[in-house]
């Protein structure tokens, strides 16, 4: 290892350590490497510019969160929440189920768990604390563990960002991603049910079938997104970053001309909001280029892919180990970070084992989801703290079961490929 990298890491330890955000932290370690290599400080700047400017793929991200804000900000979130209870409410724990099956739809929209949880999942928590249906900390533990699904079923932002540092198929990253998602709703569903017969729960009442027709309708609109999002990319009419402009478009006409609950100063103030987020993802996605730039320069990939095909590991074995320290980093680094700079660590690795991409970044972005609800860090545990004051401890406390049977499904995703790549193969992926 060389002076220059060594010099890197310790940078970003300390700066890291003392509380500077991870991407300036990586941006300042990457000059002191730069600088002591004796290079020009500009190759920081060229990197970070050529790396984010010259990936169309990366346009989608601003999109679809841009889709997400205005499906928050008008009555879509509303309408979907309403055809939900019609629909589960009726079972054991009616809410928590209405919660899951709200965050399995809107994962169809946005892509981003952050925003499922502090949109949707704001309007719901409220929904099971009226009158004491459910206890506070359930409420928001099961709304941060079903947000973790937005980003599984497509669209996807992790993903794309997955496919950008891969280069594997974002068409089968996406498609890869749909069996995943149901499956985790179904084991949180089946928790929750769990739950609910052991600390009696309330059931709501329920809907009457004739009433169905219309809840439905009124939902349809919304409902549509997923399947022209779907048939877009997967019927060849658009990209993936098309689509995201499709979506965004889409929920802009639905807000403002079908339903009319978007004014012209909200949208304003959506879009300023999206700038901000986008920009925020965008810095750090900047550094992790700078970052991979370094690590590439250095050889590193190539000489971890060496050492784990000296250790004679077998494929499972490796992505046992590789979860296994994507979920301990997952306690402390977000979802970005450990995409954009640990995973591309392993991707020479993966091919030379023969894995497929596909299974492996389906699995990675749902075990990283799963990092967004453990302690200590758990960034959805703050989101839902920060939007209802719910005391952090009680979240913590009920979030565990959810976040027991989450790595369950974790582990089947690892054990059986089929799960992520049933679905890709049945539309002609061959990898």
């Amino acid at each position: 290892m060389s002076v220059e990298l060594l010099l890197l890491i310790g940078t970003l330890l300390v700066l890291a350590g003392i509380g500077l955000p991870v991407a300036y932290a990586i941006l300042v370690a990457s000059m002191v490497y730069v600088l002591a290599a004796g290079s020009s400080i500009g190759v920081v700047g060229k990197r970070l510019v050529d790396g984010i400017y010259d990936s169309f793929l990366l346009l989608a991200v601003p999109l679809f969160i841009v889709a997400a804000n205005i499906m928050n900000a008008g009555t879509i979130s509303d309408r979907l929440l309403n055809f939900c209870v019609a629909t589960v409410g009726r079972f054991k724990g009616g809410l928590g189920h209405v919660n899951i099956m709200a965050s399995l739809i809107f994962s169809g929209m946005s892509g981003s768990a952050v925003a499922d949880a502090a949109g949707i999942g704001r309007i719901i928590i409220d929904m099971m604390r009226k009158n004491g249906r459910f206890p506070a900390g359930y409420a928001a533990a099961i709304t941060a563990a079903s947000a973790t699904i937005g980003p599984i079923i497509p669209p996807s932002i992790p993903m794309v960002l997955y496919a950008l540092i891969s280069g594997a198929s974002i068409g089968a990253l996406f498609l890869g991603g749909i069996l995943p998602g149901l499956l985790m709703g179904l084991v949180l569903m089946g928790m929750n049910v769990w739950m609910s017969h052991r600390r009696g729960f309330a059931t709501e009442p329920p809907i009457p079938l004739r009433e169905m027709p219309a809840v439905t309708a009124r939902a349809f609109p919304a409902l549509l997104m997923p399947a022209i999002l779907l048939y877009g990319i997967y019927g060849g009419v658009t990209t993936p970053t098309e689509a995201a402009a499709v979506a965004a478009a889409y929920a802009l006409v639905l807000s403002v001309v079908f339903y009319r609950a978007l004014k012209l100063r909200k949208l304003y103030e959506i879009l300023v909001e999206s700038a901000r987020s986008s920009a925020a993802v965008g810095i750090v996605i900047g550094a992790a280029l700078i970052l991979n730039y370094i690590v590439a320069s250095e050889n590193i990939p190539d000489a971890l892919a060496r050492a784990l095909d000296r250790m004679d590991l077998s494929p499972i074995v490796f992505l046992l180990g590789v979860n296994l320290l994507i979920l301990v980093l997952g306690c402390l680094l977000d979802a970005t970070t450990i995409i954009l700079v640990i995973v591309p660590l392993f991707i020479p690795a993966c091919r030379e084992l023969g894995i497929d991409l596909v299974h492996f970044g389906v699995v990675i972005v749902v075990n990283c989801m799963i990092g967004l609800i453990t302690p200590p860090y758990g960034i959805l545990l703050f989101v839902i703290n920060a939007v209802t004051r719910i005391p952090l401890t009680e979240i913590i406390r009920e979030v565990l079961p959810f976040l027991a049977v989450l790595m369950a499904s974790l582990l089947a995703m690892i054990l059986f490929p089929g799960i992520v790549l049933f679905l890709p193969r049945l539309f002609g992926y061959e990898g």
